[in-house]
């Protein structure tokens, strides 16, 4: 028995756990590892695909413990059975939707994930530095060439412009679509109920999580459902200002160690 059995930790990744350095620093690694040994169970709800999360895991000798959270709500993965658990789809009116949307605001360019590949409709330097960032590759295509289902869509150009674009895709398909910024050159399009809280709250009901004990921590607009969640809504530093103002317990830079200082508040919280 330890002092964190019954207690879930879920994590943001990029700009949470994986800091500014690219790397998970060693102060959060000691802290998982303690929280892991007192009976906590760990995870990460992240943006990233099954391609560009897994090979994380090797790379930053992370342990999972609970199924992880990823596409930004699109699905669950049990990394321990190795299988996925929930996938979800955008609507066959995905690609015509978009193709509208790309009429409306031309500027626009998009990452569509069809499985473990990736298809880019105009990419631009914000595409460039995603890639590059995750370690992916991608197929340019036209809109109507995508093959499909598709599990999500990315939006990448200037802030300005995809507040434009999230506005049209909530005006036009609401009804369908989450819209969610998960940092300012990057909003990504889930299928609707399709987020990081709605997926949070599924895993901590298979892992009979009471809800006094699920922890989350994100730093942006896409961590908000699950941090709606946790009881205490934890933030890094460097966390978007729409998370600030929400109201989210700030804690130190995500380079400092967020993560193990909310395992170092929790550790005071349970005796």
């Amino acid at each position: 028995m330890g002092k964190f059995d019954g207690v879930l930790l879920v994590s943001d990744y990029d700009d949470t756990l994986y800091d500014h350095n690219l790397t998970v620093n060693d102060r959060n690694h000691r802290a998982i590892e303690y929280f892991l040994e007192q009976g906590g169970r760990f995870t990460i709800a992240t943006g990233r695909a099954h391609r560009t999360f897994t090979p994380q895991i090797e790379k930053e000798r992370l342990i999972l413990n609970a199924p992880a959270v990823l596409s930004n709500g699109a699905s669950i993965y049990d990394y321990q059975a190795d299988r996925p658990l929930v996938e979800t789809q955008l609507p066959d009116s995905a690609p015509e939707d978009l193709a509208a949307l790309a009429r409306a605001i031309p500027e626009i360019g998009f990452e569509a994930y069809h499985g473990e590949e990736i298809y880019v409709y105009q990419s631009n330097m914000v595409t460039e530095m995603h890639m590059k960032r995750v370690g992916g590759s991608y197929t340019p295509c036209a809109i109507g060439e995508m093959p499909t289902p598709w599990v999500k869509v990315i939006l990448e150009q200037d802030y300005p412009v995809l507040r434009r674009a999230q506005d049209w895709m909530l005006e036009h398909h609401g009804d369908k679509y989450e819209a969610i910024f998960s940092n300012r050159y990057l909003l990504e399009l889930t299928a609707k109920g399709a987020t990081k809280g709605g997926m949070v709250a599924r895993i901590a009901r298979q892992l009979d999580i009471r809800p006094e004990n699920l922890y989350c921590i994100g730093d942006n607009q896409n961590d908000l459902p699950m941090l709606a969640i946790s009881a205490i809504p934890f933030a890094p530093a460097n966390c978007a200002a729409e998370v600030k103002e929400w109201g989210a317990r700030v804690l130190c830079h995500c380079n400092d160690g967020a993560v193990a200082q909310a395992i170092e508040i929790l550790d005071g919280r349970y005796r």
